[in-house]
């Protein structure tokens, strides 16, 4: 039995499936997490979803801002932006099927027998352990129970920048969503940027969200993440670990065994 976390899919589905043959995959045995991303940018988003929803219980994924856009698009009937190649996932019949299974998924998991935390973009400097994990489970009752269409028409938009909890309910959620699939950089007065997007070395003014000092707080529990394909993999800290490695844009996918921390990759065909 072996436990897997692994990076940004993005439709990416030829490079997935020999990926998981190279660390032979057993679906009966082993797990795999995915940090978010699923669908969107590259070829077949539609095979990727596919897949997952047949693995039941031993695949589990939290969510990414893409995926989530793939949620609002539906629910909200609007047309998929043309560069997410999602024509073939919008025509397909076991489409609602899908966007259900999608839905149920969660923002953030934790593995209290690794103590580690999986998400797509990382965890909020502003916020514990404890109280990232109660604002994801109180953003997930919100995008997947009666009122859903509510908050996936006011998800959008980047206010507010930080975080205090005398905000409202929805611009609680905004920020849990933004945080949890969408965070990059902070600024100084810890607000997140979400303007820049390249590498760390190119705007020293701003803070990696894991090079934040609250993040000191965290320093034995280990994040993995994925969203930042331009960081290939390499953060400052060692307890928050990178597995965008950019397979949409023609680099890598990548996983990593979480009880040996081995890394194996498959080149983009």
């Amino acid at each position: 039995m072996a436990d897997y976390v692994i990076g940004d899919l993005q439709g990416c589905f030829e490079e997935f499936i020999l990926l998981l043959k190279k660390v032979n995959f057993n679906p009966s045995q082993d797990n795999l997490y995915l940090v978010g991303d699923i669908v969107a940018r590259g070829p077949d988003s539609l095979s990727c979803l596919r897949y997952l929803n047949d693995l039941e219980g031993s695949a589990h994924i939290t969510l990414g801002n893409h995926d989530l856009h793939l949620l609002a698009t539906y629910h909200l009937n609007k047309k998929p932006k043309k560069n997410d190649k999602l024509d073939n996932l919008f025509n397909a019949k076991d489409l609602p099927a899908l966007i259900s299974f999608l839905q149920q998924q969660p923002l953030a998991i934790w593995l209290e027998s690794y103590q580690s935390l999986i998400c797509h973009a990382g965890l909020s400097p502003h916020w514990d352990l404890e109280t990232g994990l109660k604002q994801a489970s109180n953003a997930e009752k919100k995008y997947q129970g009666k009122d859903a269409l509510y908050y996936f028409k006011n998800m959008y938009g980047n206010e507010p920048l930080s975080w205090s909890k005398n905000l409202s309910e929805i611009n609680k959620f905004r920020y849990t969503i933004n945080s949890f699939t969408r965070m990059r950089f902070l600024t100084s007065s810890s607000e997140m940027n979400f303007i820049h997007k390249d590498s760390p070395q190119k705007f020293p003014k701003l803070i990696p969200w894991y090079e934040h000092p609250q993040m000191q707080k965290l320093k034995s529990t280990k994040i993995f993440f994925g969203h930042w394909a331009s960081l290939l993999g390499e953060t400052t800290n060692l307890n928050t670990i990178a597995l965008d490695t950019g397979c949409v844009w023609g680099n890598s996918l990548t996983l990593i065994e979480l009880k040996s921390g081995v890394k194996t990759s498959q080149t983009a065909v």
